[in-house]
């Protein structure tokens, strides 16, 4: 099977994910600085979850660049994943909207917590597809980092929900902040 038609999908969707998104920007009505900041809770999730599609794909293009085969079970896999990443424009307005309120902030958390589920079920298709020992399964090996992902993401849900809002945002920044270079291990993979 042609690993490109599959690329070039991914591609697409997360760009649909994105305009979607940024299509639930809507400019104040009036021509103020104070009109704009009232805004701040559109824009602060905006960003967020802009982060978070940008690290989905950028990760996307490195692992899809370390494989040399793919079959059906990995299309599912991936499509499992990119059916949670298009969830990111709802929960991003939900929260938005509600100005972070416990419950769709939780939520926010939960399609986070899928995605981050959903990834390391395509990394085992593509080692299934490939191999146990091929570069793949050698560049995450233990995947300490998505399982701190995981982690971090319940507890944020809990927090959301039974502490406050906010501490789970940080949360979600912090597993952010943890992806935002690519998974070096994955590059030096797909490194020429």
């Amino acid at each position: 099977m042609d690993k490109g038609r599959l690329e070039a999908f991914s591609d697409g969707v997360i760009a649909i994910i994105i305009t979607i998104m940024v299509l639930e920007l809507r400019a104040p009505h009036a021509p103020t600085l104070a009109a704009l900041a009232q805004l701040w809770p559109v824009l602060l999730s905006y960003v967020l979850s802009f982060v978070y599609v940008g690290i989905y794909w950028n990760n996307h293009h490195h692992l899809l660049k370390a494989v040399e085969r793919i079959d059906g079970r990995v299309l599912w896999a991936n499509l499992h994943l990119l059916f949670w990443l298009s969830l990111f424009p709802f929960v991003t307005a939900w929260m938005s909207e509600n100005r972070f309120a416990a419950i769709p902030t939780a939520l926010y958390g939960g399609v986070l917590l899928m995605a981050a589920l959903a990834w390391p079920l395509l990394v085992r298709t593509l080692v299934a597809a490939e191999s146990p020992r091929g570069r793949i399964a050698r560049a995450v090996g233990r995947d300490a980092k998505g399982k701190l992902s995981i982690a971090l993401y319940a507890l944020a849900i809990v927090l959301a929900l039974l502490v406050n809002p906010w501490i789970a945002c940080a949360l979600y920044v912090t597993v952010a902040l943890i992806w935002f270079v690519p998974d070096r291990r994955m590059v030096k993979v797909v490194a020429p």
